[in-house]
C-alpha cells in the first residue's frame, strides 16, 4: 500500500506545485503567528485555489477559538482542520459539529501514557497525528525537528487513520515506516533548507523514501 505523505508548512505557490509533483496526498497550511511557516488567510486562500484537485488541503491551528476558525473557513476552501494545541476530546467534537469538516487531532508522544491518552481521541477525531512531544517551554507545538521512540507504537491498534510525525526527514522516513507500519507520514522542518524555506528536491526525496 502506498504511504500517504502530508507536507506541512507550505507558504508559496511554488511549494504547492512542488508538493503536487512529489506526489503528496496532503498539504498543510499553518495558522499560528509564532511559527516561521505562518500564513495569512489571504495568502492561504490563494494557495488553496492554486492547488490541483485531489491534493487535500489542511489548516493547522493551535487552540483556535470559534471566531478564528470562522474567519479561516469562511475564506479558505479546506478539506480538513488539524488541531495542534491542547484541545480536549469535547473541543474536537464541537469543531467537527460546527464546521462539518474532517478533524485531525495532533498529539505529542513521549511515553506509553501519551499513547493511551491519544486513544481517547480516536472516538471523536477523524484522524490522529502522532507527533513528538515538544520540550518544556518550547514555543511551537510541532515543526521542531524532534522525533520520539517509534517503538512506543508497536502493536497499537487504532480505530481511525493515524499519521506519524516528528523529526521525519528523507533520511529516516523509510525506517520510521518500517518500524511502526505507518501508512501516513507528516513532515515540515525535514524538507526545509532553513525555517519556513521548503526544498522541492527534499519534498520529492521524502515522498520517494517513504514508499521505498
Amino acid at each position: 500500500m502506498k504511504v500517504r505523505a502530508k507536507l506541512c508548512g507550505l507558504t508559496t505557490r511554488g511549494d504547492i506545485d512542488a508538493a503536487a509533483t512529489a506526489g503528496a496526498a496532503y498539504v498543510g497550511l499553518v495558522f499560528f503567528e509564532k511559527s516561521p511557516r505562518n500564513v495569512t488567510i489571504e495568502t492561504a486562500r490563494g494557495l488553496v485555489l492554486h492547488a490541483p484537485v485531489g491534493l487535500a488541503k489542511v489548516a493547522l491551528v493551535v487552540n483556535a477559538d470559534d471566531a478564528a476558525l470562522d474567519r479561516i473557513t469562511a475564506s479558505v476552501p479546506l478539506d480538513m482542520l488539524q488541531l495542534h494545541g491542547t484541545e480536549s476530546p469535547e473541543r474536537v467534537a464541537a469543531v467537527k459539529a460546527r464546521y462539518g469538516l474532517p478533524v485531525m487531532k495532533a498529539l505529542g508522544i513521549a511515553s506509553r501514557d501519551d499513547v493511551a491518552r491519544a486513544q481517547l481521541y480516536s472516538g471523536v477525531a477523524d484522524q490522529l497525528l502522532l507527533d513528538a512531544k515538544p520540550a518544556q517551554g518550547e514555543a511551537l507545538p510541532g515543526g521542531n525537528g524532534l522525533s520520539f521512540d517509534w517503538r512506543l507504537l508497536e502493536g497499537e491498534n487504532w480505530s481511525v487513520p493515524w499519521m506519524l510525525a516528528g523529526g521525519l526527514t528523507p533520511d529516516n522516513v523509510a525506517e520510521a515506516v518500517r518500524c511502526c507500519a505507518a501508512q501516513q507520514v507528516d513532515v515540515s522542518s525535514g524538507i526545509e533548507t532553513a525555517p519556513g524555506q521548503k526544498s522541492a528536491a527534499l519534498m520529492t526525496k521524502f515522498v520517494s523514501e517513504a514508499n521505498s
